[in-house]
């Protein structure tokens, strides 16, 4: 079992998956408004099985996609983390940065307070040379935290394999951010 990292910032705690929050990822799966850019809501049996699955991989690796917890109400707000994607990529081998929110905590600044944490461990801590990110074309929110958190576009759009053709939400662009270019915007 491999040493599990969690993580503190001035408002957030990114940690392990508890049994508690369940239900309210679930319910941000299930959001129309936070899963505007994904091809369909997430089921209660798909939302388990993705916390099944970070979990098995903090016991693995020692990190994964961790939940986030707001450290003054200790409410569960969404997950912020890094990830192998399970899918193979254009730019495969990769490791992605991602998070999701409940809608009721957009517009905080906390997808990039957690975003910066998991570039920080994954820089500091894994020594990885290059995180990366996507997401489909007409997410201008997503794409602002990329930007903010000092990533790149990378002007290589794809279509992902994980997106039904034919689907408005198939086209993706693609940022990059490597460990050098974190160095200097975090000095």
């Amino acid at each position: 079992m491999a040493e599990i990292i969690e993580i503190d910032t001035p408002r957030l705690r990114l940690r392990q998956w508890r049994e508690s929050d369940r239900a309210p990822f679930a319910a941000l799966n299930e959001d129309p408004t936070v899963m505007a850019f994904f091809p369909a809501l997430q089921t209660r049996a798909a939302s388990d099985a993705s916390i099944d699955a970070w979990r098995a991989q903090f016991e693995a690796q020692g990190w994964s996609s961790w939940a986030i917890e707001h450290r003054a109400s200790g409410q569960f707000i969404g997950f912020a983390g890094l990830s192998v994607p399970r899918r193979v990529l254009p730019f495969s081998p990769c490791v992605e940065v991602g998070w999701r929110l409940a809608r009721e905590f957009w517009g905080h600044g906390y997808a990039t307070e957690a975003a910066k944490a998991a570039l920080r461990v994954g820089f500091e801590q894994l020594a990885l040379a290059e995180i990366v990110s996507f997401t489909a074309i007409g997410n201008a929110r997503s794409r602002a935290v990329m930007e903010r958190i000092g990533m790149r576009n990378a002007h290589q759009d794809f279509e992902h394999p994980g997106v039904p053709e034919g689907h408005a939400l198939r086209l993706h662009c693609f940022y990059r951010i490597r460990r050098g270019e974190w160095a200097r915007d975090a000095a």
